[in-house]
């Protein structure tokens, strides 16, 4: 962030990069610049298009008709947008394997990179911030690319009720994907965060654990528990297990007194691009849950309530 002045409660900015256009980049390596204290969140997206051509903008994507009254309001992209990095409850660096890199440039659709980064108080007078990435990239072509599945849903809470917020996808894409890291992103009633590949057969499904963790935790990315491939008719699941302690309903929503369940998935595919698919998103509580889904699941796993303590 080049200096922004945080002038509201739960204000979202965004900033870009352009990356060179005749040349082909791998990022390689995460080091985050931020505290939690500061920060809430950020996000590194990548962009065919920014959302704006201004150097910082508002970009709250679920406050996108909010007039601000110091910066312009935009997504964070205008086209082409994927999530390449996500950072929270200062969660330390992150390196890719050995001959992963998520490609930039010249052959990739990734024209520019927007860091946004979620200030949950407005600052003092005079108090600027420059929380942001540093990336670790090298020019030298990397034989497998990496990409991000964000897994999460819409939808609320209900009172004083422990609720299951679901979602899931078949990979359609004749594709086949390596699972290598994941992350959990919840606000403060999230209690466990986790994620399956589901496999069906005449002898009922298949649920294989790809990770599971606390949202509370620092929210990096995490060694995943099942590298196994992930291939086309694969279904990707993902639960939260929120704890609505409140009298009240709470919503998905941008600030801190809403919610999130996301749950991202990072992966590499060997001499070969990533998914065009990006997102898997549900409508979430009361309208999707996994014993109504369309995919007709069975062996649904029933174990994550126990760890709520």
């Amino acid at each position: 962030m080049p200096n922004v002045y945080p002038h509201r409660d739960e204000l979202y900015l965004c900033t870009p990069i352009r990356i060179a256009p005749k040349q082909n980049f791998y990022i390689v390596g995460f080091k985050p610049n931020a505290t939690m204290h500061t920060a809430h969140h950020m996000l590194l997206y990548g962009c065919s298009e920014p959302g704006s051509n201004d150097p910082v903008w508002s970009c709250g994507e679920m406050q996108s008709n909010m007039i601000d009254k110091m910066y312009t309001t935009a997504s964070p992209c205008r086209s082409g947008s994927q999530i390449v990095y996500a950072w929270a409850r200062d969660a330390p660096s992150l390196e890719l394997p050995p001959e992963v890199g998520f490609l930039l440039g010249r052959d990739s659709p990734i024209k520019y990179l927007v860091l946004q980064v979620h200030y949950m108080s407005k600052f003092p007078e005079g108090k600027t911030d420059n929380s942001g990435v540093f990336l670790k990239y090298t020019q030298e072509p990397m034989p497998r690319q990496a990409g991000v599945l964000l897994l999460g849903t819409s939808g609320a809470i209900r009172p004083d009720t422990v609720e299951h917020m679901e979602t899931a996808c078949t990979l359609k894409e004749d594709k086949v994907i390596h699972p290598f890291a994941f992350r959990t992103h919840t606000h403060g009633l999230g209690k466990l965060v986790s994620g399956y590949v589901v496999r069906k057969s005449m002898k009922g499904d298949s649920w294989n654990l790809i990770g599971s963790k606390d949202p509370q935790l620092p929210q990096m990315f995490y060694p995943v528990q099942n590298t196994d491939p992930i291939s086309k008719f694969d279904i990707l699941a993902a639960r939260c297990v929120m704890n609505n302690t409140r009298h009240e309903f709470v919503k998905i929503g941008a600030t801190n007194k809403d919610e999130m369940c996301n749950f991202y998935l990072m992966y590499w595919v060997e001499n070969d691009s990533p998914l065009k698919t990006k997102y898997c998103f549900s409508a979430g509580p009361p309208y999707y849950y996994w014993n109504t889904a369309p995919e007709n699941f069975n062996r649904i796993p029933d174990t994550d309530d126990m760890n709520i303590v």
